[in-house]
């Protein structure tokens, strides 16, 4: 047995295929989860113009979203440390999914502002449990990638909702509601696959080995959740999050609207063009979660391997300068294709830098930090919108959030070197 197997076997985590395939299944909800938020982006101009919205009002539902998002990262970060992750996310999923259904039968903003908020303060719990069930699952050398699988499902859930919303949406006013719940019924076929596959002790690996530990050592050397919040690392956690989820939540929002509205395409090639972003998106978060894996497998140390691929993927989204001066055509497509490749390339870092930190707060790190990681993208969805109104373009909000990268490369930059790291 391999060496890294059989030290996942002494300490009970599942090893071999049944362990990618329980990876397989966080992949699948991150997947569900995006494929249920997306519904909205790509059904975007039809509903705005059915409610006869502004894209400041666009911007605000997008907005209320954020807020309930980092809501509800504080709630079920709390929760996730409390309570058994198994059905815990089963629950979540549940309830996300109904109120995804729901968006399909409103008939005012009133209302869709409702429903956008319960989503969004439900799909906030898939993020604590899946990154404490990474944790859990996979030694400290596969979590790299294993955090890369896990946000690559966000892109493929991307890539699918385009093909639904062409293949669902009808003809006319209200012909974009069916979507709505065919999407929300496909969440709730995953809870029974969850609950049937997965058991409460793959989910317990940290706390075994835990046990294993005298408790006057663990009370003598691991800092207090306060300690851990007022640390140089969460306060740099915090700045990469609000600067890297802002760059994402703002492409992935207004992407149809700037290709429909800002250049001209159809709905439908705009609906193939959208999955084409999030499939570049999904290559990147991949390779950037195996690349910095293999670096640091060879000899790179940790930190050094995040950072050289955290800015490679900074550079990517630095392309969005050139948007202002390209139509419609091949360049404007492989600079928004580079750029999704690199606004979600850096995710499979951050969550590696998250789980550096102590795992018994592991759910409440994940959920706090989802605060400052969403109250400046919801700020930042709303001012897009405003801008968009006066300068009659997407281009200027666009290059801005291309830049937010490189300030958290500098961010990165001051992380405690290897040694105070676990990988």
């Amino acid at each position: 047995m391999p060496r890294t197997e059989s030290a996942a076997a002494e300490t009970g985590r599942p090893i071999g295929a049944r362990l990618w395939m329980l990876c397989g299944l966080l992949m699948l909800a991150s997947a569900i989860n995006y494929l249920d938020r997306q519904t909205l982006a790509g059904a975007s101009v039809r509903i705005t113009r059915e409610f006869h919205l502004n894209q400041a009002g666009y911007g605000a539902i997008e907005a209320v979203f954020g807020y309930a998002f980092a809501a509800g990262s504080l709630v079920f970060g709390w929760m996730a440390d409390r309570f058994a992750v198994r059905r815990l996310y089963a629950v979540v999923l549940l309830l996300w999914s109904l109120a995804g259904i729901a968006t399909g039968w409103v008939h005012s903003p009133g209302q869709l502002l409702f429903c956008r908020a319960l989503l969004g303060f439900f799909e906030a719990g898939h993020w604590p449990c899946a990154i404490r069930a990474t944790r859990s699952l996979l030694d400290p050398a596969r979590r790299s990638l294993g955090n890369g699988l896990l946000q690559s499902g966000a892109s493929l859930g991307a890539i699918l909702a385009p093909l639904v919303l062409r293949g669902l949406m009808q003809a006319g006013d209200g012909g974009w509601r069916t979507p709505f719940w065919v999407v929300g019924c496909i969440g709730l076929l995953w809870i029974p696959a969850w609950l049937f596959a997965v058991r409460d002790a793959d989910l317990l690996t940290e706390r075994r080995q835990e046990s294993v530990r005298t408790r006057s050592a663990t009370e003598s050397s691991e800092p207090t959740l306060w300690q851990v919040l007022c640390s140089r690392e969460m306060r740099i956690v915090f700045g990469l999050i609000a600067c890297i989820n802002t760059t994402w939540q703002v492409s992935r929002a207004w992407l149809m609207k700037f290709l429909q509205e800002g250049r001209g395409y159809s709905e439908p090639d705009a609906l193939w063009l959208n999955s084409a972003w999030f499939m570049a998106a999904d290559v990147g978060c991949v390779a950037a979660g195996a690349l910095a894996m293999r670096l640091a497998v060879r000899g790179m140390p940790v930190q050094r391997a995040r950072l050289t691929v955290f800015a490679g993927c900074a550079a990517l989204c630095s392309l969005s300068t050139a948007l202002p001066w390209l139509g419609r055509g091949p360049a404007l497509l492989v600079v928004l294709g580079c750029g999704a490749a690199g606004a979600l390339g850096v995710f499979p870092l951050y969550h590696a830098l998250t789980q550096d930190l102590p795992e018994r707060y592991q759910g409440r790190i994940t959920g706090i930090a989802g605060v400052a990681g969403w109250l400046i993208p919801a700020q930042a969805q709303h001012l897009f919108g405003v801008l968009a109104d006066r300068t009659g373009s997407f281009d200027a909000g666009l290059v801005v959030a291309g830049f937010l990268p490189a300030l958290a490369l500098i961010l990165l930059a001051a992380w405690p070197q290897p040694g105070r790291a676990r990988a």
